[in-house]
Order: C-alpha cells, then sequence, then structure tokens
C-alpha cells in the first residue's frame, strides 16, 4: 500500500487527497496529504473483467453529484462507474471501447477518448449516446482528424485540449467547433523546444498556460497558445530516478498550493514540483 507500479492520471480532491490510475496493480488508490500509504478505492481485486476487477486503469473523474468514480479501464474496453461510498463493486457505464482519456465539464458532461476510432465523444446527463465533439474523420493529421488521442482536458469555455499522441501535438477544439487548431507540438516527434514526443497529460492554469507531460522526452513543457516554442518546467534531463528527472511522465494535476503533481509512471512514483 506504500508502492505503486506504473501510475497513470491522477485528479486531486478538493481536501487534497490525490486518486491514482495505478495501472499495473489494476487498482484505483487515494492517497491523503502526509500520509505514507494509500488506500484502494476501485479495484485490488487482480487483473480481469468481473464487476470487482480492472485491466490497466488509465484514467478517472470523481462526479461528487452521484458520489462517483468514472474509470477508463483500458484492457477492458469499457468505462466503470464506481461508488465513493460502497468500493467493492463498480457498474458498467460504456463498453466496447478504445477508452484512454475521460475528462468532466462544469456541468458535469463526460469526455471520452478514443483511441481507435481516433474521436473525443461527449455525454451529456441523461444522454444514453455521445456525441463526437472532436475527430471521428479517420486517422489522420488534417485538422479534423487526430492520430489515437490519449489524455484529455475540458477549460471553463468548454475549449477541449486532447493530446494528439501520435500526430506529436495538442490539439484545441473549441466549443462546437468542426475543426481543431494546433497550440502545441504539431512539427514532428524530437526533443526541440517546438516538438513533442507522444503527449500525454493536459493541464490550463489560469493565465491559458498549456501543462503537457512530453511522455517521450520525460518532461512536462507548458505552452502558450501563440508561442512557437514551450518551455520545459519539469524534467527533461534524460530519464532518470534524480529529483529532477522523470522517466515517462503520463498524468497532471495542480494541488491547492499551485504545485504541479506528475506521475512518474517508470519509475512508479508521484513527483511534486513548485513552477513559477
Amino acid at each position: 500500500m506504500n508502492q505503486l507500479s506504473n501510475p497513470q492520471c491522477l485528479i486531486i480532491d478538493d481536501d487534497q487527497t490525490i486518486y491514482i490510475a495505478d495501472s499495473a496493480n489494476h487498482r484505483i488508490i487515494s492517497w491523503k496529504p502526509n500520509d505514507t500509504f494509500g488506500r484502494i478505492v476501485a479495484g485490488g481485486f487482480g487483473k480481469g473483467n468481473q464487476t470487482t476487477q480492472l485491466d490497466s486503469p488509465g484514467d478517472l473523474i470523481l462526479d461528487k453529484e452521484t458520489n462517483s468514480y468514472f474509470i477508463s479501464d483500458i484492457e477492458n474496453k469499457r468505462i466503470m462507474k464506481w461508488s465513493t461510498i460502497n468500493n467493492n463493486n463498480g457498474q458498467l457505464f460504456l463498453k466496447d471501447i478504445d477508452c484512454n482519456g475521460i475528462t468532466t465539464d462544469k456541468t458535469g458532461a463526460v469526455y471520452i477518448s478514443d483511441s481507435k476510432r481516433n474521436e473525443v465523444k461527449r455525454w451529456r446527463k441523461g444522454e444514453k449516446n455521445g456525441t463526437i465533439v472532436a475527430g471521428g474523420h479517420g486517422q489522420g493529421n488534417s485538422l479534423n482528424q487526430l492520430n489515437y488521442p490519449t489524455c484529455i482536458f475540458v477549460d471553463d469555455q468548454y475549449s477541449l485540449y486532447i493530446s494528439d499522441c501520435l500526430n506529436h501535438r495538442i490539439m484545441k477544439y473549441a466549443q462546437d467547433a468542426k475543426v481543431g487548431v494546433v497550440v502545441a507540438g504539431g512539427n514532428d516527434a524530437g526533443d526541440q523546444l517546438n516538438q513533442l514526443y507522444c503527449p500525454q497529460g493536459i493541464l490550463i492554469d489560469q493565465l491559458g498556460g498549456i501543462y503537457i507531460a512530453d511522455w517521450g522526452n520525460h518532461r512536462v513543457m507548458r505552452w502558450y497558445e501563440d508561442d512557437s516554442e514551450g518551455t520545459v518546467v519539469a524534467g527533461g534531463n534524460q530519464p532518470g530516478q534524480q529529483a529532477d528527472q522523470l522517466n515517462c511522465p503520463v498524468g497532471l494535476a495542480f494541488d491547492a498550493q499551485g504545485n504541479l503533481l506528475v506521475t512518474d509512471s517508470e519509475n512508479h512514483r508521484v513527483q511534486k514540483f513548485e513552477v513559477n
């Protein structure tokens, strides 16, 4: 309970509890401030496809209105809904989906990226069928296409940000837009300041800074929408285990003090960085 194995995305609750998709342990684990061990809140019964099990969970959101977690259960190709009160058993929310990223907007609508169909869909409260809000025009690198979308983020203006992983770029779709714009990367895979390499987690700060877990470059970048290149804010010192290094970062979150938390996947840890 004081270990992680290949952690993916994470979220932070109002009381600063961290919830982590502990992927290779097939569980969601919570960690309270200053604790030296975590607590299982979903899964943890081994790898499997029963309603008590998960298989390589990748992302999650917390729905306080229904006291539930929504979890992207990647290898089971499903989204599970798990009670925060009775966490022994999950319910199937969506099946037959190659789900990577999951997020929500301020109305409670759920957004899910589908890496096989190269699209992002939105489910509003009470809807049975989702609506495509990005991609959906086949695999490609045109501005209305995606190539293996992973993590996603929605800001307060309902703009959707997508880690377009194999296009090595971040796409932004304004509310109701049919075509996206490139806001970071898009200059092929590489480690220059105008490039990304298989980006993962995304965060937007109050000044419009776009924080990106630049997975293949073992760094976190900050990019402003009109800039031609970004700035390294964490890692970027070759893959490694030192305090200033990362190894395949995936998830990002801000705590109440504005510190940046990063799931340092191949180091099996969560790192905290002060950012200016």
